[in-house]
């Protein structure tokens, strides 16, 4: 981490719903209270959508890990961090405007690919250092229960020697409970940015917790619904997959970024403490990666899966459909086989009903029992024939 200036780093605060105890959760005993702290205001919670104040969500100042104050503007940050010697910014923005990241570029000297990708958003996770500067994309989630969604957030944060400033697009994460968790540890906080990017990477990996366990309860369902032959199951297969792979966006560059960080203890001087931390968070990102790849190829194979039951189900129809049309075909030859049979007699008679005064066959003594021979004859040839085919 970069080497702090005379004035102490500053932390941006964060929000996350863990569903675990971060490692300096566990290990750090809650120091007392400042005799004196400025209560956190409502701006704390991230709104949804900016106000039309702008889009400063929180920003204050700490020294030795305790506020100290809370401007309410962006150039009142900039000048009361400037009259404490040994204080640190710790900066919320929510959508920030164009000139808003101008103006903190200015101040803080934040590079300008840096401020170029906090202003469009959509990037990759990522770790980049522009001098004294890191500059951090991560990825937040959250597991929506109603809509059995998963909603995924973009985090920019820059720590700098005596700042912190965090850029978030989207709803998650909501940062105030990191906010809240270091101020009520100020022997944490006053580590310094390095403690704050900590706590942040810290939060933002806990809420994958319940987006992982959220999935497995989908894939769970899932699976039922496959051998129930549900016909949207297919659909929610997709729609799940598609989620995962934005899922593993956000947690795969995660293990390198950690790993970098890790690289730099020795070179940045990081506190012996705030190394164990990182490693925590290192050992669940790594945990959380191995999941969602295990989720990704347990919904490719019930997929596949499930397209094997959809064809074998789709063969059992076909063979179905086959066979009514085998004895649908069956009784049409039994039918025709009697009416032909039928018809023979009728052809005879209706020759012979014609009433024609110049048939020979009229005044013909043995005309009747030829004709009878005659229709017995044809009759009985025709269901010899076709019960010889199989007909009847």
């Amino acid at each position: 981490m970069p080497q702090r200036r005379a004035r102490p780093t500053s932390k941006n605060g964060g929000d996350g719903r863990n569903g675990r105890t971060s490692g300096w959760r566990r290990t750090q005993p809650p120091p007392p209270a400042p005799e004196q702290k400025p209560p956190v205001s409502a701006a704390d919670a991230p709104p949804s959508e900016p106000s039309d104040a702008g889009s400063v969500v929180q920003a204050a100042l700490y020294r030795d890990g305790v506020r100290v104050s809370a401007p309410d503007t962006l150039a009142d940050t900039f000048r009361e961090l400037r009259e404490q010697p040994s204080g640190m910014a710790w900066i919320g923005l929510a959508r920030p405007t164009e000139s808003e990241l101008l103006s903190l570029a200015a101040e803080f000297d934040l590079h300008p690919l840096a401020v170029e990708d906090a202003m469009e958003a959509h990037q990759r996770p990522k770790l980049e250092r522009y001098g004294e500067t890191l500059f951090v994309v991560l990825s937040a989630a959250r597991y929506l229960d109603t809509t059995e969604e998963v909603d995924f957030g973009e985090l920019h944060v820059f720590v700098g020697p005596d700042f912190v400033i965090t850029v978030r697009h989207g709803a998650a994460p909501d940062l105030s409970a990191v906010r809240q968790r270091m101020e009520e540890s100020p022997e944490l906080l006053k580590l310094g940015p390095e403690a704050v990017l900590y706590a942040i990477l810290d939060a933002v990996v806990d809420g994958y917790a319940p987006v992982v366990a959220g999935v497995q309860i989908d894939i769970d369902e899932i699976e039922t619904e496959v051998f129930r032959n549900e016909p949207q199951v297919s659909r929610r297969i997709y729609e799940l997959s598609r989620e995962m792979v934005e899922f593993q966006r956000a947690t795969r560059p995660l293990v390198g970024m950690l790993h970098s960080l890790m690289a730099g203890f020795a070179k940045y001087g990081t506190d012996e403490e705030l190394q164990r931390y990182l490693r925590d968070v290192a050992d669940h990102v790594t945990h959380t990666s191995e999941r969602v790849d295990g989720f990704r190829q347990a919904l490719t194979d019930i997929l596949t899966v499930n397209a094997t039951l959809v064809t074998q189900q789709q063969n059992a129809e076909m063979r179905a459909l086959a066979e009514a049309g085998f004895e649908q075909n069956e009784e049409i030859k039994k039918i025709s086989s009697w009416a032909a049979i039928l018809f023979a007699p009728t052809l005879v008679g209706t020759i012979y009903g014609m009433n024609f005064d110049r048939m020979p066959e009229l005044h013909w003594v043995l005309g009747y029992p030829f004709a009878i021979l005659l229709m017995a004859v044809v009759c009985t040839s025709l269901y010899v024939i076709f019960k010889r085919r199989d007909w009847l």
